[in-house]
């Protein structure tokens, strides 16, 4: 996959270069408009633009996981999570376990983020993990840490960081100017009134127009990432079924993640955004259509390795082009059967995933668990002081 980390890589520096000309652009306007001076616009810009790139490099995954409200969890939180997470750590080949974050939302999705591979974090709602099974929960898995692997992280965290500063500059002013400009107009009224109306109207055409652009090239990185995600996913897991399967409920599902926003929307193994009510559909700027990568997965014809999903998105597509890199088709099956996890446990129930979902969501909130003789549990707010507890049940005194 070296060819993809290093299209990326470049990708993450001329997306940084191409947002930060937009940025300054914007401010060396807004100079113009408020300081009559464009080179005061532009050196705040420029400082704006290297303090940004600084955060999104090293602390971009941290906003994002924040923004989100992820917990991080242990192996002891959610052992069978945390197997999963291993198992494709070790199919993907990645040098280190990424952490683990649950958000605390009935949404089904799942994010990762994370400088590289090293440095590198998992998020998925408890919505997907009290409604996905083992094989549906591996595949989103090895989705993500895919993202992880070939880079596709730190290129859409720097993105998302980039993309929300222009984006709040952007608004901010052209409301002050909108709000506050008819005094500064009156002022410059006299002598080079007119020159001063051409300049505000061009910095807020600007600033209208930048935010869309960001977003246009924003998107444009997206939907083929997605694609190889989806392929390596398959290669890892050894199942393209699973993940055809969990795309089948996460489209099929009616809520609205509550805590996405349309600077980390392409993050998401879906578009989180949706009309309140309605599943998932296939017109999204920044997915591919969920029904085509759930085609292309199920025509595999039972093969698991990249060039298999290269013929079959090339069948649905109808010659539409490569979408996996060269060097990684010519690897052999051998190579990848090298680094395949090994076979699941046993694949707990409905009823029990919605316990365990539920039990973590409980120890996240500092809840404490006590269960009584009749069979009850307990459940312990943070802040109950009292050193004993009555069970409503069967009235018994259980001392914490």
């Amino acid at each position: 996959m070296w060819e993809q980390i290093r299209s990326n890589q470049v990708r993450s520096l001329v997306l940084t270069v191409v947002m930060g000309v937009l940025l300054v652009l914007v401010g060396y306007f807004l100079g113009l408009a408020f300081a009559d001076n464009g080179v005061v616009g532009l050196v705040i810009a420029l400082v704006i633009w290297a303090i940004m790139s600084l955060i999104g490099y090293f602390q971009g995954d941290s906003i994002l996981l924040a923004m989100s409200r992820a917990k991080k969890i242990t192996r002891d939180d959610h052992p069978r999570l945390y197997n999963i997470v291993e198992e494709m750590k070790i199919a993907s080949g990645l040098p280190k376990m990424p952490d683990i974050y649950i958000i605390d939302d009935p949404a089904l999705n799942a994010f990762a983020t994370g400088r590289d591979p090293n440095k590198a974090s998992v998020a998925i709602t408890s919505g997907l993990l009290q409604k996905l099974n083992r094989d549906e929960l591996q595949g989103v898995i090895g989705h993500e840490i895919s993202h992880i692997k070939n880079r596709d992280v730190l290129l859409m965290a720097m993105a998302s960081v980039m993309l929300g500063t222009i984006v709040i500059l952007a608004w901010y002013g052209s409301r002050v100017m909108i709000f506050g400009g008819a005094g500064r107009s009156r002022r410059s009224s006299s002598g080079g009134g007119q020159g001063q109306i051409i300049i505000l109207i061009a910095a807020l055409a600007l600033m209208i127009l930048a935010p869309i652009f960001a977003y246009l090239i924003y998107y444009a990185i997206s939907r083929k990432r997605e694609y190889l995600a989806d392929a390596s996913s398959a290669l890892y897991t050894r199942y393209p079924e699973g993940l055809a399967s969990a795309l089948e409920k996460l489209g099929a599902s009616t809520g609205q993640l509550k805590t996405a926003n349309q600077a980390t929307a392409p993050m998401y193994i879906i578009n989180p955004f949706r009309k309140k009510g309605r599943a998932a559909t296939d017109l999204s700027s920044t997915h591919p259509p969920i029904s085509e990568r759930i085609r292309i997965l199920r025509s595999m014809a039972g093969g698991v390795s990249l060039s298999d999903y290269e013929q079959a998105y090339s069948k649905v597509h109808r010659g539409g082009g490569s979408i996996i890199p060269a060097s990684a088709l010519a690897m052999s099956a051998a190579e990848y059967e090298a680094i395949s996890p090994e076979k699941r446990a046993k694949e707990p129930d409905k009823l029990t995933r919605t316990r365990e979902t539920s039990d973590l969501m409980w120890k996240m909130s500092d809840y404490k668990t006590v269960d009584c003789q009749c069979g009850t549990r307990l459940r312990i707010p943070p802040k109950y002081k009292e050193p004993e507890i009555r069970c409503p049940h069967c009235g018994r005194i259980n001392r914490l």
